[in-house]
């Protein structure tokens, strides 16, 4: 779950060996649950049917969701379609071959959180449109990935994640980022989806960030539904959005939510 500019800083958390086998551990649970609800995903089904899913494979790990009641959010998966940007709650609607569905998990497990989140076509058979833009939102969080080098700065991540997607054509969301991570689902840094390069805080060894890209392929503008949660595209394009979870290592970052987009 992306973390928006209304949170209040802390400070920035390094994480010993043991945590970051720990958070290693809750990556591993939700990239592989993760995965299994794009297996499930089917036309017909409803996105309260997806949240159920994800209830369930939750409760045979052992992880407690991070989701539910956070601020209020009355879902434990986020399910956001086509012009829905992030945050989505799952409801009645049902899905259609050719929606582009977005799901975003979090979950605690023994005490620390994995997070992550994937768009793709429901049916699998995407139109040219949806294809190039999966394929910028995909290809954008892979450069931030890449761009995690201890030593760069936090700009560094940023701009990469920008320069994919508005080489692209597309637009990056400015209003959300994405986030430290640890015990808590949300710690410092925010890591902006857009930034300059050789910018904000240096990279340090055992730095855990939680990479969001979220793009628009029209206006970066968005607004809220009613429901204060749903944020959807100003001009009612699609958007895509993918998150994986990286701890800084000497060897570049080690990606604690392996899983293919």
């Amino acid at each position: 779950m992306f973390r928006n500019l209304v949170d209040q800083p802390s400070r920035i958390e390094l994480k010993s060996l043991r945590e970051v086998e720990l958070l290693r551990k809750a990556g591993h649970v939700a990239a592989e649950i993760l995965m299994t609800l794009k297996s499930r995903i089917v036309a017909g089904m409803a996105t309260r049917d997806i949240d159920q899913m994800a209830q369930e494979l939750m409760r045979s790990r052992c992880a407690r969701p991070a989701f539910l009641n956070y601020r209020g959010f009355p879902a434990t998966v986020c399910t956001s379609i086509n012009e829905e940007v992030v945050h989505g709650i799952p409801g009645p609607r049902r899905l259609k071959d050719g929606d582009l569905l977005s799901v975003d998990i979090g979950m605690f497990v023994e005490g620390y959180c994995g997070d992550t989140a994937i768009s793709f076509v429901v049916g699998g058979k995407a139109s040219l449109e949806q294809e190039r833009l999966i394929k910028a939102g995909q290809e954008s969080l892979q450069a931030s990935i890449e761009a995690c080098v201890i030593g760069n700065r936090l700009g560094d991540v940023s701009s990469a994640m920008q320069a994919v997607i508005e080489k692209a054509g597309y637009n990056v969301v400015r209003e959300y980022g994405g986030h430290g991570i640890g015990r808590a689902m949300h710690e410092e840094p925010h890591v902006p989806c857009y930034g300059k390069q050789g910018t904000g805080i240096r990279l340090v060894e055992n730095m855990v960030l939680a990479l969001e890209v979220m793009a628009n392929e029209g206006t970066a503008d968005i607004r809220h539904k009613p429901d204060g949660w749903t944020v959807v595209t100003a001009d009612g394009r699609p958007s895509v959005h993918y998150e994986k979870m990286v701890a800084l290592t000497v060897h570049g970052a080690d990606v604690l939510t392996p899983h293919t987009n």
